[in-house]
């Protein structure tokens, strides 16, 4: 078998944690056999830099011709300011891609790590065994409507508008992707809205509530507000499994679950097109870190590159169905901490080059 992997670099300290995560996969795949056709382009900045687009047409096809994406980071202050025609997905190639894929369902894993428990704002025995899968819906909601804008008004003021909306065929299948994690995981589910204010929240709700109810009554749910999720994230981490939310809910929820990790850097995320209940996942799959593009320590080798080796993992796990393996790249990941190896925003010293090593040599030993 071979994985085809399309590896988008990107921008400020994409490249240097995404060929980190490529020397990982590289020792993962040789070690079970696994053919890895790796293909690399640009996107977002470094793409308009070259190429005067934010992803050109011919790197869309590549990306519908692979199973996996590896993807950086993108932005930067160079290209913020740029608005092209066209709707939200048209401004980021991130976003483009999310949208041609349909990769709507987003995984992002945050677990405390023995390590690192002095590193975050929590009192240890506050998270230790912490272990939450955020579960963001990617292609809807305000962040990708169509309906939005700023309108001058007869008074001269100004009015703007991101409509927030959803249709009950994307909670649906949004639904049945976080129900089939929590199944192979712990069995628990918490629902995100804002049912008591929202129309959009009270549709989520209810169109979760009959998924939940229908096609996996051995999975636990229950609804939470989303302010309350915040809240109950800070005061008792451990009793969350798999929580699902909306494309603005699961943003800001999966920030706050990396305080659990000791860092942005260490968190890693999956967006799927799909979840089958056995095998690999149909379709092209987007693995990526969950942080930014970092320009202020672009180029100095000092990025954390653990949240994008931990996306190679997820990478393995759905997209070749070598679950096994995943499972040694998060356990080498888990023994060089306790060793010691640390990046500067984990409390070390070591740069990215120096903690991608150690997580080989751990994987190897094991």
């Amino acid at each position: 078998m071979a994985l085809k992997v399309l590896a988008l670099a990107g921008d400020g300290i994409g490249p240097e944690v995404v060929n980190a995560a490529l020397r990982v996969l590289d020792v993962a795949a040789k070690s079970i056999g696994l053919r890895i056709d790796l293909t690399e382009d640009l996107l977002h900045g470094a793409a308009w830099e070259k190429y005067g687009t934010f992803i050109r047409p011919q790197t869309l096809a590549l990306a519908h011709a692979a199973d996996a994406l590896l993807v950086g980071a993108t932005g930067g202050p160079a290209w913020d300011h740029i608005v092209v025609d066209g709707g939200p997905q048209e401004q980021d190639g991130l976003m483009k891609l999310r949208h041609e894929l349909d990769a709507f369902a987003c995984i992002r894993h945050a677990r405390s790590w023995d390590a690192l428990l002095e590193q975050t704002p929590f009192r240890a025995d506050r998270i230790r065994g912490a272990d939450i899968v955020v579960m963001r819906e990617l292609c809807g909601g305000a962040m990708f409507t169509q309906t939005r804008g700023i309108e001058t008004q007869a008074d001269g003021s100004r009015r703007a508008f991101d409509l927030n909306e959803y249709s009950n065929n994307e909670i649906e299948r949004f639904a049945r992707v976080g129900f089939e994690v929590a199944r192979r995981r712990r069995g628990k589910v918490v629902s995100v809205d804002k049912a008591n204010v929202f129309i959009a929240g009270k549709l989520w709700r209810e169109v979760v509530e009959e998924i939940g109810k229908a096609e996996f009554p051995d999975v636990e749910l229950k609804h939470y507000f989303a302010d309350n999720a915040s809240y109950q994230m800070c005061c008792q981490p451990t009793v969350f499994d798999v929580i699902l939310a909306d494309n603005l809910f699961g943003d800001l929820l999966s920030d706050q679950s990396a305080a659990i990790a000791g860092s942005l850097g260490m968190l890693p995320s999956a967006s799927l097109p799909d979840l089958p209940q056995a095998g690999r996942v149909r379709g092209t799959a987007i693995y990526e870190p969950v942080h930014g593009s970092a320009p202020d320590i672009a180029g100095q080798g000092i990025a954390n590159p653990i949240g994008t080796i931990l996306s190679v993992a997820m990478m393995l796990r759905y997209s070749a169905g070598e679950v096994d393996c995943a499972a040694q790249i998060e356990a080498a990941v888990d023994a060089a901490l306790n060793a010691g190896n640390a990046t500067r925003d984990i409390g070390g010293e070591l740069g990215s080059g120096a903690m991608t090593d150690a997580i080989i040599a751990q994987f190897r030993a094991l």
